[in-house]
C-alpha cells in the first residue's frame, strides 16, 4: 500500500503530548486530547488546519456524539467528563465521577458515556441527558483500557491490561458477563469493533493482534513488529490504522483473515491515531522537544 501525506505536519501550540484521538468524518474535524495544554485539539480533517483548542482540563479520552457533533471528554485528573461545542469552542456541561478517567466510549442510542478509571477498577457510566453519573460498574483487574460499544446489543467490550483479557459488560445490569482471556497477547491496549463483521480486534505490547467474533472466539491473529496504544477502525473499507513504534500500521480484514497492508514512519512518540471513514485518511498526532503536530496521510493502492 502506497501511503501519502495530506499535507506537511501542522504545528500545535503548546508542548505537552497527546492521548487518544478521533474523527467526526460527516463533519470533517479531527479531534485529540492535547493533554498538557489540557485542550481538546480540533483540526479540518480536509486540509489539516489546526482550527483551536478548548480548555477542557486533563483530558484523554475523546468520543463524538454524532446526533449533534458535540465532543465528549474523559478529564484524567479532574474526575470529570466534559461536553464541548466545537463551533462554539467552549465546554457546555461537566458531569463529576467516582475517579479519575482515561478512554471513553458513546452510545448515542442510549445516551452514556462509558468512562474507564484510569488504572483503576471501574468503569463509569453518565447519562448525557442530564451529565450526571448514573452507575460505577466494578471491573477485575486494575487497568482497564480501551473499550468499544457494539450497536445492536449495546455490549460493551473492555479491554484489561493487566490480566491479559477482555471482558463484556452487559448494558441493561452493568455488569460483567463474560471474560475472554487473550493468549499471546500481554498489556492488551487497543480494542476495535467492527459491527458489520462482527470483528473484534486486540493487540498489546507482544507483536501479536487477535480477531475474535462478539461471543469471544478467537478467529485469527497477525503479528507486526513492536507494540500499539491506540487502534482506530475504517468500518468502511474494514481497515485499522495502528499506532506505535514511531509510526502507524494499516491493517485490513478480508473476513476470513486480517493482513498488514502498509507502514507509515512518522516521528518518535507517535501512539494515537484517529481515521476519517469518509476519506480513509488517517490522523496521527506526536510531541517532541521541538513542538506538537498533527498530519493526515491517505493510504491508497
Amino acid at each position: 500500500m502506497f501511503i501519502a501525506p495530506v499535507a506537511p505536519p501542522a504545528p500545535v501550540p503548546v508542548y505537552s503530548g497527546y492521548d487518544y484521538v478521533t474523527v467526526d468524518a460527516q463533519r470533517r474535524r479531527v479531534y485529540a486530547a492535547h493533554t498538557g495544554s489540557r485542550a481538546l485539539l480540533i483540526v479540518n480533517a480536509d486540509n489539516g488546519d489546526v482550527l483551536g483548542q478548548v480548555r477542557v482540563g486533563p483530558m484523554h479520552g475523546v468520543a463524538v456524539d454524532p446526533a449533534t457533533g458535540h465532543v465528549f471528554t474523559g478529564d484524567g485528573e479532574a474526575r470529570s467528563v466534559s461536553e464541548v461545542d466545537p463551533v462554539a469552542m467552549k465546554v457546555i456541561a461537566s458531569a463529576d465521577v467516582d475517579g479519575t478517567v482515561d478512554a471513553i466510549a458513546y452510545d448515542p442510542v442510549l445516551h452514556r458515556v462509558y468512562a474507564d478509571e484510569d488504572d483503576g477498577t471501574h468503569m463509569y457510566v453518565v447519562d448525557t441527558t442530564t451529565m450526571k453519573q448514573t452507575a460505577s460498574v466494578p471491573l477485575p483487574g486494575h487497568k482497564p483500557e480501551y473499550l468499544a460499544i457494539e450497536p445492536k446489543s449495546h455490549k460493551i467490550y473492555q479491554n484489561i491490561d493487566n490480566l491479559n483479557q477482555f471482558v463484556i459488560v452487559d448494558p441493561k445490569s452493568l455488569s460483567v458477563v463474560q471474560t475472554v482471556p487473550t493468549p499471546g497477547i500481554e498489556h492488551n491496549h487497543p480494542l476495535q469493533l467492527d459491527a458489520a463483521l462482527g470483528h473484534v480486534y486486540v493487540a498489546g505490547t507482544t507483536g501479536l493482534m487477535a480477531v475474535y467474533d462478539l461471543s469471544g472466539k478467537q478467529l485469527y491473529t497477525t503479528k507486526f513488529d513492536g507494540a500499539f496504544d491506540q487502534c482506530d477502525l475504517d468500518p468502511v473499507r474494514h481497515d485499522l490504522a495502528c499506532a506505535g513504534n514511531g509510526g502507524v500500521t494499516m491493517f485490513h480484514d478480508s473476513g476470513s483473515a486480517l493482513q498488514q497492508t502498509g507502514v507509515q514512519a512518522i516521528a518518535k512518540g507517535v501512539h494515537t491515531v484517529g481515521v476519517d471513514s469518509k476519506s480513509g485518511n488517517f490522523w496521527a498526532v506526536w510531541a517532541t522537544p521541538s513542538g506538537d503536530f498533527v498530519q493526515g496521510f491517505h493510504p491508497g493502492p
